[in-house]
């Protein structure tokens, strides 16, 4: 009997069977660090959550979670490439800076976390809509700023901006410039992502004016009935300038479309092709992450609680993005 022949047979049918039942499964790649922007609002960072676990107990990578908003994570990226991976990174909102990243090569867009996009700019809750029909554009607001007149600061109407730190705090500074609304509008900042929900939550539980900055898909447009107003016609030339702190001539134009991507340093990809491919395939459809976002909101959960809910109960969704080998080291981590 040829042993060698026999042993090489052997060896090559428990190859295959091994490869068939997963026992080579997918793996980090790198022994390195794998950085993660757990940015400031609940979806972001939720999301962000959910990659380093999937990566933690399904790839075995060392995930790491650091924070981050989207203009500091996107420059960071841009001249560090660090972190490695933004699960939710608005392009729009800092679209120079992405603009810089692709000519540079260091980070590629594996995929629009999103299903639908993302939504952004000046919305205002559906009573006022109701109650004034004349309000239906950003052009509006000039002419109807008593409306939305500040109690606080008699005078004026009250028009919230982008958190500090944020792409769109530059951005709607730009639009309050650019319509020209310094006499009848006073630019309030939030101070923060939470104080802005909190602003909002609060003006509609009084059915009282708002009109300010805030994005979708999140609990908050679907829980208080936010409505968007409406833009002029997308300039891309004109927003790309609207998303510069240094703009030197703000003009009015339509909000770029929400893209939102899942943002990776182009190194990745090359050092941990698994990883790549699983990050290529983290998408949500819009419906479904509002859900998950109300259920955190209303159960007052973190955004480590709100990913551990997700992997729970939407395993239809995330199943798809990874190996079932993985998919199984993940379900028996939770």
């Amino acid at each position: 009997m040829n042993y060698k022949l026999v042993l090489a047979a052997a060896t090559s049918l428990a190859a295959g069977e091994m490869a068939a039942s997963g026992a080579f499964a997918a793996d980090c790649g790198t022994a390195d660090r794998v950085t993660i922007a757990e940015m400031t609002w609940l979806s972001a960072g939720s999301l962000a959550h959910v990659a380093q676990k999937i990566l933690s107990a399904g790839y075995g990578c060392v995930a790491e979670l650091v924070p981050g908003d989207t203009v500091p994570t996107a420059t960071s990226m841009l001249t560090r490439s660090e972190p490695m991976v933004a699960p939710e990174l608005w392009v729009s909102t800092a679209q120079s800076i992405w603009d810089q990243m692709q000519q540079k090569g260091n980070v590629y867009k594996a995929g629009d976390i999103f299903a639908s996009g993302g939504e952004e700019g000046l919305w205002v809750p559906d009573y006022i809509l109701a109650e004034h029909p004349e309000i239906q554009s950003i052009e509006d607001l000039k002419a109807n700023w008593k409306v939305f007149e500040d109690a606080a600061a008699p005078g004026k109407g009250r028009l919230y901006n982008g958190p500090p730190g944020w792409g769109s705090e530059v951005i709607i500074t730009n639009y309050y410039n650019a319509l020209g609304l310094e006499d009848t509008f006073e630019l309030f900042s939030p101070g923060s992502g939470e104080n802005l929900k909190a602003s909002i939550a609060r003006q509609v539980a009084r059915k009282e004016a708002f009109v300010g900055y805030y994005w979708g898909p999140s609990d908050v447009i679907g829980k208080y009935h936010m409505v968007l107003l409406k833009t002029p016609a997308f300039d891309k030339d004109a927003f790309t300038c609207m998303t510069d702190v240094n703009c030197a001539d703000p003009q009015v134009t339509g909000w770029a479309v929400g893209e939102v991507a899942v943002a990776v340093v182009s190194s990745l990809k090359e050092s941990a092709p698994d990883v790549a491919d699983f990050l290529g395939k983290m998408q949500v459809p819009n419906a479904e992450i509002s859900e998950v976002l109300a259920w955190g909101d209303d159960n007052g959960a973190t955004p480590e609680e709100v990913a551990t809910h997700f992997l729970k109960d939407y395993e239809a969704i995330w199943t798809n993005w990874v190996p079932a080998d993985v998919a199984e080291k993940v379900k028996a981590s939770l």
